[in-house]
């Protein structure tokens, strides 16, 4: 018998003897970083809101409970009486039953009402029908992300079953070294933007924290191939977690499952299906521009397989000596700093991915409050001596502005937007404008992936702030549903009409002009003097967004149809920057970020920045605060303890 083995054999002997004489435990298993306990009494447990509770502390393990299959009633009768017990108000619109695990998925308008106020609603309906009930929102604008990547799962459960539990009895296996040591390797986004990619390494685990593309440097990709990383094969890794969805952190994920990797992927939610989007379309546009992508959407799909999804605050084993905790970094939807407690008190790490310190429109600020923290690698996009960002207020002053004048020019305004996160922040900004008469009323045209990117935020809405969250509960408060926002579904005759077509504003993908519906929209409009190209986000070096923001006038247009081919256009549309809708924290807010910090971390790795940026920052932390910081480079290893 196993290690593993024997410790499920204790563990289910501890729970035997902690539950009532008369409440039977069938099988107890590891499902990824869960303790799975199987029961021919579910209905016993559910009318005991605290058993589960007293388990979990006793055993210092996340435990679900489930039903042993031999006392389930059929899901026709089961159905009945779970829409009894349910208030109406809570629009179930699907229930899908799962036999083999005794669960039953509740698809619904309203969660929150099927909970029930400190779960009752779900320990009803287990004591009404014995199944386990979980619970997902319905999505108030259709999302054919969500519903393909959760059918996706429903189809693949079994072998999703398997990895779980092939994951679950890796993280709870034995030590084998009584080395004390933690390291961290630099792959990537050191002394540059993008490329993000780390090694976070102990004598007994070795996890890859991001795997990221470098927007405008093309071939330029984390340093994946070295000893530290994958260079002794990709089925070393034990673990990978991502911060968040943005291809800088995220594009190059599915190249693991090329490599042979098939461990876990944490991450959040709403994160999980947010990169199978922009992976998916980074399959697209390099197959439009002639390029031959890394990998095919079947490694994105195994991607998606192997993610095991964890919500803020939960700390979860990942490893026999690493739990991880994520927190809000108020960057985009889903994104997570992300907290590694290493071995029995012996050293905590944060990497604070993007972060964003300051509350936006679109969410709460980033969370920097944890237990423990000796080491913090920080994000240094805006940490330059002179990167102070306007604040909200006049930035959003600064963009009505140019709306009204563009408007009374009889031009249209043009605004290169990401997808996720910049895209939805400014359409809070137009819809209020609107209603509240700062701006005409006029149409608001989303291209490319924005409709879709919004709906899946609608999806996840206890991801956003608090006040913008009430609103999207009540759908005739929902500001994505503004009746002037239009979805362009990608067809060049409806961008000429608009193009042809009275005042408007064009939000559209890409968001630093590196291809993508935005280089339709300057063929069509870049020619007019009464219009305007309005940058809202950050252009990184070497993209066509920051060279046009630099003065060219004079800029490539590829024919996709061509294989990427094409000539250049002459830009007469006037060029605009509005500064303080970035996601990212700007110098002040990271310093803030620092100052606040509780605990303060003993050393801070500035990173994610161009070379002056992370040197200014390390240099600033060093004097204000007396800390030990570093700018590294690429492959660089930092061993503590």
């Amino acid at each position: 018998m196993s290690q593993v083995d024997k410790q499920l054999e204790n563990l289910k002997s501890t729970i035997e003897q902690e539950v009532p004489n008369d409440v039977s435990v069938t099988d107890v298993k590891y499902e990824g970083p869960e303790l799975v306990v199987y029961t021919r009494d579910p209905k016993r447990f559910a009318g005991d809101g605290d058993l589960i509770r007293r388990l979990a502390s006793k055993l210092r393990k996340r435990i679900t409970v489930r039903p042993d299959p031999s006392v389930l009633s059929p899901p026709k009768q089961a159905e009945g009486e779970v829409r009894d017990v349910i208030p109406e108000d809570a629009g179930v619109t699907d229930l899908d039953f799962h036999e083999d695990t005794g669960e039953v998925v509740i698809e619904a308008e309203k969660p929150g009402m099927v909970i029930g106020r400190r779960g009752s609603t779900l320990r009803e309906i287990t004591q009404e029908i014995g199944w386990t009930p979980e619970v997902v929102r319905t999505p108030p604008i259709e999302s054919s992300t969500v519903s393909n990547v959760r059918n996706f799962l429903k189809n693949e459960r079994e072998e999703r079953r398997d990895i779980l539990e092939r994951v679950g009895r890796q993280i709870h296996r034995e030590e084998m070294s009584d080395d004390e040591w933690v390291r961290i390797t630099t792959l990537g986004c050191c002394r540059e933007v993008g490329r993000a990619a780390f090694i976070l390494s102990t004598p007994e685990t070795r996890i890859l924290i991001d795997c990221g593309d470098k927007p405008g440097a093309e071939g330029e990709v984390p340093y994946l191939q070295v000893p530290e990383a994958l260079g002794a094969g990709a089925h070393t890794l034990d673990a990978v977690v991502l911060t968040h969805a943005h291809l800088d952190h995220s594009a190059l994920l599915p190249l693991l499952f090329k490599y042979g990797y098939d461990g876990p992927v944490y991450t959040t939610e709403p994160t999980r299906d947010l990169m199978g989007l922009l992976q998916l379309d980074y399959l697209d546009v390099a197959a439009k521009e002639g390029r031959t992508p890394p990998y095919e959407s079947a490694q994105v799909r195994e991607t998606i397989k192997h993610t095991i999804p964890l919500e803020f605050g939960d700390v979860t084993d990942i490893a026999p000596d690493v739990k991880l905790t994520f927190h809000n970094a108020g960057h985009i939807l889903g994104s997570a700093v992300t907290h590694f407690h290493i071995g029995d008190g012996l050293y905590n790490v944060a990497f604070s991915g993007d972060i964003h310190y300051e509350d936006t429109r679109l969410f709460n600020g980033a969370v920097n409050d944890f237990p423990r923290v000796e080491t913090l690698v920080l994000e240094s996009t805006y940490g330059g001596r002179n990167d102070y960002q306007t604040d909200q207020e006049d930035s959003e002053k600064a963009l009505k502005r140019v709306i009204n004048e563009t408007y009374e020019q009889g031009g249209k305004v043009v605004i290169p937007a990401f997808a996720v996160g910049r895209s939805q922040e400014i359409m809070l900004v137009l819809e209020e404008a609107m209603r509240e008469g700062e701006i005409p009323e006029m149409p608001v045209h989303l291209d490319g992936m924005i409709w879709e990117a919004t709906a899946i935020h609608t999806t996840y809405p206890e991801y956003l702030r608090d006040d913008l969250r009430n609103r999207i509960f009540h759908e005739d408060e929902n500001p994505f549903l503004a009746e002037e926002f239009n979805h362009i579904d990608g067809g060049e005759d409806e961008r000429q009409d608009v193009a042809d077509g009275e005042e408007c504003i064009i939000l559209s993908t890409s968001g630093m002009i590196e291809g993508g519906p935005i280089m339709s929209w300057l063929r069509h409009i870049g020619p007019d003097p009464d219009s305007r190209l309005m940058f809202v986000g950050y252009q990184a070096q070497g993209t066509l967004g920051r060279r046009i923001q630099n003065g060219w006038d004079e800029i490539p247009v590829s024919d996709w149809g061509n294989g990427g081919r094409g000539d250049t256009l002459s830009l007469e549309m006037g060029v605009e920057t509005v500064d303080g809708f970035s996601g990212h924290a700007d110098r002040q807010g990271l310093e803030n970020f620092v100052k606040t910090m509780n605990p303060r971390p003993e050393k801070v790795l500035c990173v994610h920045g161009d070379e002056q940026s992370v040197q200014d920052l390390s240099s600033a932390l060093y004097h204000d605060y007396n800390m030990r910081t570093f700018a590294p480079k690429n492959l660089e290893t930092f061993r503590f303890k």
